[in-house]
C-alpha cells in the first residue's frame, strides 16, 4: 500500500483521470437506473462540463473549479430544482473536489468565494421558488456538511503542503550552506597545507644550492667532500620532488601579502606539544616507537598538525577531568597516529559546536599525504581519531 501511494502522488494526474473516470461511470449508471427526463446529449455535456475537468484541477486549479461551478449552473438551468423532482447527480460531487482544490492549491481566499457561489447555488436549487420545507432543508443541511468536510480537508491538506514546502525551502538551504561551508573548509585548510609546506621546498631548494656552491669549489681540492654535497643535493631533491607530488592538486591562496613565514614544527616537537596541552589541564600521556626525528619535513608536520587538532579537540569536547593518549608508531612503511581521550564529547558536539572543520582539515591533510584518517567514539567512551600515512606515497 505505501508503494501504491507513493506512486500515486508521484503521477497526481493518472490518480484524478481514475477519479474523473469513476464519477462518470457511476454518474451514467444512476442516471439510467432513475430514468432521467431530460435528453442524452443534454446529461453528456453537463456531465462533460461536471467531470472532465477534475482531470486538470491540480495544474488549472482556478480555471478547472470554475469550469465545474459553470456546469453546476447549466445543470440547473437544464435540469431544473429540487421541486422538479430529477436525481441528484452523483457528478455533482466534482463540486466538492472543485472546493478543495480551491483551497488547497489557490488558498483561502479565493476558497471562500468559491464556497460563497457554491452556497447561493446550493440554495437556488433547493429552496427558490419552493418554500421551505422539511426535505428542502435537510438537502441544505447535507450539501452544507459535505461541502464543510471538503473546505476542512482543503485547509488540512493545504497546511500540510505549505509545512512540506516550507521544510523543503529549509533543508535545501541547509544543504547549500553545509556543502558551501565544506568547500570553504577544503580550500582553507588546503590554502594552509601549501604555506606550511612551502617552507619544507624553499628550505630544500635553499641546501641544494648552498651545497651546489660548495661542491663547484671543493671538487678540485677535497672530492670526498665535494661528493658528500653532491648526495646532500640529490637527497634533499628527492625529499622535495616528494613533497611536490604529495601537493599535486592542492590549491594555494592567491594573495599571500604580508605572510609572515616560520620554521614549522615536526613530529620531533610532540612532547613539547604535550607539555603544552598538561600544562592547559589536560593530562597527555605521550608514547612513540620509531625515530620521528627522522621523518621527512612535510610528514613530520602532518604528524604534528593531526596531533594538534585532535588534542584541541579533546579541549574543546571532551570536558573536565579528561585525559587524552597519543601513541606515534613508525613502521617501515608508514606512521601510524592513534588520539584517544576517555571523555564525554560526542560527534554530535564536534559538529554542532566547531561545524567540523578541524576534522575536515585532518582527513585533508592525511588525504595530501597519501594516507587515510579515522575518526569516532571509543566504544567505552571519550573520541578516537587515527591516521595511517605511508612514509613514500604511493
Amino acid at each position: 500500500m505505501r508503494r501504491l501511494s507513493l506512486w500515486m502522488r508521484a503521477h497526481p494526474a493518472f490518480g484524478d483521470s481514475l477519479m474523473a473516470g469513476l464519477l462518470l461511470v457511476f454518474d451514467m449508471v444512476a442516471l439510467a437506473t432513475d430514468g432521467a427526463r431530460v435528453p442524452g446529449s443534454t446529461l453528456l455535456f453537463v456531465g462533460a462540463m461536471l467531470i472532465v475537468p477534475v482531470v486538470f484541477r491540480r495544474r488549472y486549479p482556478l480555471g478547472a473549479s470554475y469550469v465545474i461551478l459553470f456546469g453546476g449552473a447549466v445543470q440547473l438551468v437544464t435540469h431544473g430544482n429540487l421541486e422538479s423532482g430529477l436525481p441528484f447527480r452523483l457528478a455533482d460531487f466534482s463540486l466538492a473536489i472543485a472546493l478543495y482544490t480551491v483551497v488547497v492549491y489557490v488558498g483561502r481566499r479565493q476558497g471562500l468565494l468559491y464556497a460563497i457561489w457554491l452556497a447561493i447555488g446550493t440554495f437556488v436549487w433547493a429552496l427558490w421558488p419552493m418554500e421551505a420545507t422539511g426535505a428542502a432543508a435537510f438537502m441544505v443541511f447535507v450539501i452544507a456538511v459535505v461541502f464543510g468536510f471538503s473546505w476542512a480537508m482543503g485547509e488540512f491538506v493545504g497546511a500540510r503542503r505549505a509545512y512540506h514546502w516550507e521544510l523543503e525551502q529549509r533543508l535545501k538551504l541547509l544543504e547549500t550552506e553545509r556543502d558551501q561551508q565544506a568547500r570553504i573548509a577544503v580550500g582553507e585548510e588546503r590554502s594552509r597545507i601549501a604555506r606550511e609546506l612551502h617552507d619544507v621546498v624553499a628550505h630544500a631548494v635553499s641546501v641544494m644550492v648552498v651545497q651546489a656552491d660548495g661542491a663547484s669549489y671543493a671538487i678540485k681540492t677535497n672530492p670526498d667532500l665535494a661528493e658528500a654535497a653532491v648526495r646532500t643535493i640529490a637527497d634533499t631533491g628527492r625529499q622535495a620532488l616528494t613533497e611536490l607530488r604529495r601537493l599535486l592538486g592542492v590549491l594555494r591562496s592567491e594573495d599571500q601579502s604580508g605572510t609572515q613565514w616560520m620554521p614549522q614544527p615536526g613530529a620531533g616537537d610532540l612532547r613539547e606539544l604535550a607539555e603544552n596541552c598538561r600544562a592547559t589541564g589536560l593530562p597527555v600521556r605521550l608514547e612513540t616507537d620509531g625515530d620521528l626525528d627522522a621523518l621527512p619535513a612535510g610528514l613530520g608536520l602532518g604528524v604534528y598538525r593531526i596531533v594538534q587538532e585532535a588534542l584541541t579537540n579533546t579541549l574543546k569536547h571532551a570536558g573536565a577531568g579528561a585525559s587524552a593518549t597519543v601513541r606515534v608508531t613508525q613502521a617501515a612503511d608508514q606512521v601510524e597516529v592513534e588520539v584517544a581521550d576517555d571523555g564525554f564529547g560526542t560527534p554530535h558536539d564536534l559538529v554542532a559546536v566547531s561545524g567540523g572543520n578541524g576534522l575536515i582539515g585532518m582527513r585533508e591533510r592525511a588525504g595530501v599525504l597519501g594516507g587515510s584518517l579515522e575518526a569516532g567514539p571509543n566504544p567505552g567512551g571519550g573520541w578516537r581519531v587515527r591516521a595511517v600515512l605511508p612514509l613514500v606515497p604511493s
